[in-house]
Order: C-alpha cells, then structure tokens, then sequence
C-alpha cells in the first residue's frame, strides 16, 4: 500500500480538519439556534451508517427534517426519484424551512468533521451509506467500502444529487482505483465552488 494511503491521508485528515473544525464551531453554533427557532426538536441528527470495512457508526449532521421524519419514510417510497437502493427526493415534504437552506450550502454536514478526527471518516472518500442500502448493493459495489467513508467525494464536484446511483458507484469505485494525494487535493479544491453554486443540492 503506498505511503499516502498507509500514513499521509490520516495526516491531511487531522491536519486540515482540526483547522476545519475550528473554523466551522461558530457557523454551527449559529445553525444550531436557527434549528430550535424554527422547529421543536434536537439541533443534531444520529443515524446508523456504514464505514470501511463494513464497520457501523454514529453518524452526526445537523438536523435538517421535522422530528420523525424516519418514521414518514416509509409513506414516501413511491415518490423516490433516485435509482438503486438510494432515496432522493426534491422537495420532501419532511424538511424544514431552516433544512433546506442547511442542505442547499451543505451546513447540514458540518459536524462530521468531528467523525473524520475520530478517524470513523475522511475528509475525501465515498459517502457512508445507511445499512440497508448497502444490503441491496451488488457485488461489484462493495468495493466502495474498501476506504474510510469521506466528508465530500468524486461524485460530489460532479453533479452531486443530479447522478443517478450507478454513476454514484462507478465515480466512488474509480477514486478507490485513484487514490492519491493530488486527486485528495483536487477534490478538495473543487468542493467549495461545487458547494457555492448549489447545484444538484436537495
């Protein structure tokens, strides 16, 4: 395995994300009052998602839905408007006025830079699946896992949700294949703008 991955990715991780974390703290904080004051409910969301290796994990965001909005899933499938085991929806009914602006500048995932200091994430890398969806993946998918999850990824400064599931994968697959350094960096850079414009953000 080269050095990068054996040593120099964990390195850019605590590095650049205890500096991210540090400058993140107060828009959090500010998101965190916009939350109460828009709806009742907890300021975080935890949800059970998948990391390397298949391992589990807490996953952190900013809660962006109504409370209970798991439990409305279910009346909502039929409405999906993303392929393969994903759920995607453009104006689910279930986020509020504060989650729609938290996900449009993706705010909503600001906390799990403290997973990636934790060493549960990456800064780069695939996105954590939820546990069922990776029940429903097919073989050649299951690679994706082979990485630590990231904060953001390939697909991301691609088009983000406007992908369909297939295109997800083949984007994650090709950054396992990839990994290095330079394309680390590359995503990186290419996030922000990717989150500025907003498009392909629900």
């Amino acid at each position: 395995m080269p050095l990068y991955q054996r040593l120099g990715k964990r390195v850019l991780d605590l590095g650049v994300g205890s500096v991210a974390f540090l400058l993140a703290a107060p828009l959090v904080a500010l998101a965190a009052i916009a939350i109460k004051a828009d709806s009742r409910g907890p300021v975080f969301h935890r949800a059970v998602r998948v990391g390397r290796g298949g391992r589990k994990f807490t996953f952190l965001k900013l809660r962006s839905m109504q409370v209970g909005a798991e439990e409305l899933r279910g009346l909502l499938l039929h409405l999906n408007q993303a392929e393969g085991p994903a759920f995607k929806l453009h104006n689910d009914p279930r986020v509020t006025r504060v989650g729609r602006l938290l996900r449009k500048l993706s705010l909503d995932e600001l906390p799990q830079l403290l997973h990636v200091l934790q060493g549960h994430m990456s800064l780069v890398g695939p996105r954590p699946p939820f546990p069922e969806e990776v029940e429903r993946y097919e073989p050649w998918m299951l690679r994706r896992l082979s990485v630590r999850p990231g904060l953001t990824c390939l697909w991301q400064v691609r088009g983000r949700s406007d992908l369909g599931f297939t295109e997800w994968m083949r984007l994650d697959l090709e950054y396992v294949d990839r990994l290095s350094l330079g394309l680390d960096l590359e995503i990186l850079a290419r996030t922000i703008p990717a989150v500025l414009s907003a498009k392909g953000a629900y």
